[in-house]
C-alpha cells in the first residue's frame, strides 16, 4: 500500500464567468521515503492539486471527483475537525510558497511553532515544546535562540528554514513543498533544497516537490509528474524522463532548458499559449500547440498508459 494514493482527482473553481476546470482526472501515488516532483507551467494545476490533498482549497474550489487515500484513510470522508487533529501538520505538512507570507508577523516564530505542537499533542508542556523547537532549529541549521525572533528579523533563507522546522514539528509522514526556492537567490536556494533532501532521507519522509524548474527536480526527486492544462501528461522516474521524454510537452520543456555542460545551441520555445481552463479544448489540451497533433488528438482525450516499466504517458503517439 502506498503512503499516498491520489485516484482520478478533479478540482473545479466557480467564478463569475463560469467553472474553471483546474485539475482533471489526476492520479499518482507516493511511497514512504520517496520524492515526487510535480512540474509544469504556471496555472497548470500543481498547487491546486497539493492544496486538495490537505483539503485547504479556496472557498470557491471544490473536489468534484476522485479519492485521496493516506495509507488506508480516505481523506475525503474526514470531517474538518478530524483533518485538523489527525492529518494537517501531524501526518501531512505543507511548506507554503513564500515563507514570509506563511507566518504571522505579530508573533514570535517560536510561539507559532509551539502552537502547532501543543494543538496536536496537548500533553506537551510549553517547556517541552521549546526544547523540541530548539532541536528542530539545530536540525535545519539555525541557532536555537533565533526562535525568539519575529519573522521580519529573518533573512529569506532563514525564514524558509524556519518553515521547514515548523513543517517537521509534529513528525509528519509526508512533506509537500510548494516552490520552496521562490524569491531566494540561487546559492541560498541550493542550500535549502540540499537541507530538504538530507532531512527527507534521514527521517524517511515522503515528499512532493512542486516546481517549474526542472533542474531542481532532477537533483532532488526520484520521480517526476508533468502537468499541462490541468491534466497529468507524463509520469515516470527522473532518469527515464530526462533521458527519453515521451510526451511532446515534456520534450518541449526539456528542449527549452539550457544545459551547463551541453553544447551551445539555440533554445526552442513552445509556440502558442496554455489553454483557457474556463473553456478547455476538446481532446488533448496540448493539441493546439503540438507539432505532431493528429485528428484524434482534437476529438478524444488520451489517457495515461504505461509504455515502459513505471513510465506513463497520455499521448496517442506513444499509446499502445
Amino acid at each position: 500500500m502506498p503512503l499516498l494514493d491520489v485516484q482520478n482527482l478533479s478540482i473545479h473553481y466557480t467564478i463569475r464567468r463560469g467553472t474553471v476546470k483546474a485539475a482533471e482526472d489526476i492520479s499518482f501515488s507516493l511511497e514512504k521515503g520517496e520524492a515526487l516532483g510535480l512540474a509544469g507551467e504556471s496555472g497548470c494545476g500543481k498547487t491546486t492539486t497539493a492544496l486538495s490533498i490537505l483539503r485547504i482549497l479556496p472557498i470557491n474550489g471544490k473536489i468534484v471527483n476522485g479519492k485521496i487515500l493516506f495509507k488506508d484513510t480516505d481523506l475525503g470522508k474526514l470531517s474538518e475537525g478530524e483533518l485538523k487533529k489527525k492529518i494537517r501538520w501531524k501526518a501531512i505538512s505543507l511548506i507554503f510558497q513564500g515563507a514570509m507570507n506563511a507566518m504571522n508577523p505579530m508573533y514570535r516564530v517560536e510561539d507559532q511553532i509551539a502552537e502547532a505542537i501543543r494543538f496536536h499533542e496537548p500533553k506537551v508542556t510549553k517547556k517541552e515544546a521549546k526544547e523540541r523547537i530548539g532541536k528542530l532549529f539545530e536540525m535545519v541549521g539555525l541557532e536555537p535562540k533565533r526562535a525568539r525572533n519575529y519573522p521580519h528579523e529573518y533573512s529569506g533563507g532563514m525564514r524558509q528554514r524556519a518553515m521547514i522546522a515548523m513543517a517537521l514539528a509534529c513528525n509528519p509522514s509526508i512533506l509537500i513543498a510548494d516552490e520552496p526556492g521562490t524569491a531566494l537567490d540561487v546559492i541560498v536556494q541550493a542550500q535549502v533544497l540540499k537541507l530538504m533532501t538530507e532531512l527527507r532521507k534521514r527521517l524517511n519522509l515522503g515528499m512532493i516537490l512542486i516546481s517549474h524548474d526542472l533542474s531542481i527536480i532532477s537533483e532532488t526527486c526520484d520521480r517526476l509528474a508533468i502537468m499541462y492544462g490541468g491534466r497529468l501528461v507524463e509520469l515516470g522516474d527522473v532518469f527515464s524522463m530526462f533521458k527519453k521524454p515521451m510526451h511532446p510537452y515534456t520534450q518541449g520543456l526539456i528542449a527549452a532548458f539550457p544545459g551547463i555542460y551541453a553544447p551551445k545551441q539555440e533554445l526552442k520555445a513552445l509556440p502558442g499559449s496554455p489553454p483557457n481552463l474556463l473553456n478547455p479544448p476538446e481532446g488533448c489540451r496540448f493539441a493546439p500547440r503540438c507539432p505532431y497533433a493528429m485528428d484524434i488528438c482534437n476529438k478524444k482525450t488520451p489517457q495515461l498508459e504505461e509504455v515502459s516499466s513505471g513510465h506513463y504517458v497520455a499521448c496517442y503517439l506513444q499509446g499502445k
